[in-house]
């Protein structure tokens, strides 16, 4: 019987080696192991990547939430004058791609931070890229539930083509009005 422990110059003559010496049940039961092993690897490293997808879209909404709960006490308590404070880049209230804005109930635009040639008009019946209303989508939220989130296409700062984008808004009073203020982050 020939030698087990031969260097091969292929992996063609090792398995006709195999095959030749009734050793083809052990080599296929080691392929396919070798074979069930990788596809569990594959399966795990995607499903590790969802996973960590999932993770940091969980933590980003928190964080949007928490953001526009502490601009609502706010903006509740000082008014328009909180909007100040909103509108420095860099600071708690505007960093990176987020940002806050703030509408009355009739869609006029009261704080779009890093949008401020928005502010002053109205928004009612605007749609998305794919035809969303979003803006009025905003208002129905917070009549209907107080705070909640919507999903829309927008462009990053600085950018024109629509990105996807979720934000938080809640309700607010501004100066004793009924008002909507709200924060959102881009997924992708």
């Amino acid at each position: 019987m020939p030698r087990l422990k031969q260097q091969w110059s292929s992996a063609k003559e090792r398995l006709n080696f195999l095959y030749a010496n009734g050793r083809r049940k052990h080599y296929e039961r080691k392929s396919f192991i070798h074979w069930f092993l990788r596809a569990c690897r594959i399966t795990w490293d995607c499903c590790a990547g969802i996973s960590a997808a999932i993770s940091t879209t969980v933590r980003a909404s928190k964080k949007i939430e928490a953001l526009v709960d502490k601009a609502a006490a706010l903006v509740n308590s000082k008014g328009k004058a909180a909007f100040a404070e909103f509108r420095k880049e860099g600071s708690e209230w505007w960093f990176g791609e987020t940002y806050l804005f703030a509408y009355d109930m009739n869609l006029n635009v009261l704080l779009v931070a890093a949008f401020p040639e928005n502010e002053g008009k109205n928004q009612t019946g605007k749609k998305d890229s794919n035809g969303k209303l979003y803006h009025d989508e905003f208002v129905k939220v917070v009549q209907s539930k107080g705070s909640g989130w919507v999903d829309y296409m927008f462009p990053k700062p600085g950018q024109t083509q629509p990105s996807q984008k979720w934000s938080y808004v809640k309700a607010v009073k501004v100066d004793g009005v009924p008002a909507l203020i709200g924060a959102g982050f881009y997924p992708e």
